[in-house]
């Protein structure tokens, strides 16, 4: 028999629409009850139109430089998940460098070294 897993976001909004909370809970996620975010970003392949939806989402108090490391970690993540999925490690490579260009466009990668970011 098949097991069953969930992933619940909760986006408590403003008057105007603005994410103020966004919370996340799972049933295999090794912990009980819900736990705070800043963003929460999803992407999905509808592999009949062939295309890319996206929910992209983040509270008001996102600070600008948690935003960038943020999206240097994401791009760094789907580096090693390309290459987990397509064993192209040609490719992931290039994702990964665009991942440091990016962070040092940022000035990021003081900032990681310094805070231990990465």
């Amino acid at each position: 028999m098949p097991k069953l897993s969930q992933i619940k976001f909760t986006v408590e909004l403003d008057d105007k629409k603005m994410p103020e909370k966004i919370e996340w809970e799972a049933t295999d996620a090794g912990f009980d009850g819900k736990k705070t975010c800043s963003t929460l970003m999803i992407s999905l392949w509808d592999k009949d139109e062939k295309s890319t939806l996206a929910i992209d989402l983040w509270t008001k108090e996102m600070l600008v430089d948690d935003m960038n490391v943020h999206f240097y970690q994401m791009l760094t993540k789907m580096a090693e998940t390309y290459l987990r999925a397509t064993q192209n490690n040609e490719a992931s490579k290039m994702i990964e460098g665009f991942a440091l260009q990016f962070a040092g466009k940022l000035n990021l990668i003081k900032k990681i070294d310094k805070e231990g970011i990465s």
